[in-house]
């Protein structure tokens, strides 16, 4: 599971996601990219668990990217615990993910593949995302 090795607070608020993602929205090293549509908390065990799906079936060909990381705490109360007395302990850790935001890069294999195996990881998490692919920034003429 990813989680940092340390933080600077241990415990952070909840906050707000708003607006769409300006940093991490396009693709940066491979072929073919997982879009977020929607804005959202990813565990770091969602995260795994897409990794693993698109790892397995692209067996040894290609690499993957993952490109959001876990790095707020979100705290929970013990179960049958009376309201006061504190907040709760971190529980697990999330990644905040805005629409437009690239999760996962994977590159070196075909796009047939690189397409079905997103399609498998995309069904991991519980947002709508988008296949993309890299554009070519053609040179222009001067």
């Amino acid at each position: 599971m990813l989680m940092p090795k340390r933080v600077k607070h241990r415990k952070v608020q909840t906050g707000s996601i708003k607006g769409v993602a300006h940093r991490g929205a396009e693709i940066a090293h491979g072929e073919f990219g997982m879009q977020a549509m929607d804005a959202a908390w990813i565990t770091s065990q969602q995260i795994e668990a897409a990794r693993i799906a698109m790892t397995r079936f692209i067996k040894r060909g290609g690499k993957v990217w993952i490109r959001i990381f876990p790095d707020k705490p979100v705290t929970r109360k013990p179960a049958e615990t009376r309201m006061g007395s504190g907040k709760g302990a971190p529980e697990y850790w999330v990644a905040v993910v805005k629409p437009g935001r690239i999760m996962f890069e994977i590159g070196g294999i075909p796009e047939d593949v690189a397409r079905e195996a997103i399609r498998l990881a995309s069904n991991k998490l519980p947002i709508k995302t988008k296949f993309v692919k890299r554009e070519e920034t053609g040179g222009e003429a001067q």
